[in-house]
């Protein structure tokens, strides 16, 4: 079901050494898709060890908007997520919203172009 205003955003982290995600994976992946129209999550998925943390990390992520910032889904993370990934957490969304931003400004200039061409 391929929706052009959906887009898919990815990031990793480094995962803390001496814990079964950073064994298993030693890097984390947030992986997010954004209605880039509104700016909002409409689904999300994590790599960590066990999926109760990665529902709980989907759960903060899906509904939430990126338009404005990432700082509310970070004091969300600061604030619910008491694990040892927290910073891999951080760290990931912050490289998501980095991309999230390239995306869209070049989006724009894109967009700016095709309509001077049109005149």
């Amino acid at each position: 079901m391929f929706n052009d205003n959906v887009v898919l955003f990815s990031s990793y982290a480094k995962l803390p050494s001496g814990t079964v995600s950073g064994e298993v994976f030693k890097v984390m992946a947030v992986v997010v898709l954004i209605d880039i129209t509104t700016g909002k999550i409409i689904d999300a998925d994590c790599t960590l060890s066990t999926r109760t943390a990665e529902r709980f990390v989907k759960d903060i992520l899906v509904g939430a908007g990126l338009a404005n910032g990432p700082d509310k889904l970070i004091a969300a993370v600061n604030e619910t997520y008491q694990g040892s990934a927290k910073k891999a957490i951080i760290t990931a969304i912050k490289g998501v919203y980095d991309r999230y931003v390239t995306y869209m400004q070049n989006r724009e200039k894109e967009l700016n172009a095709l309509s001077s061409e049109g005149k």
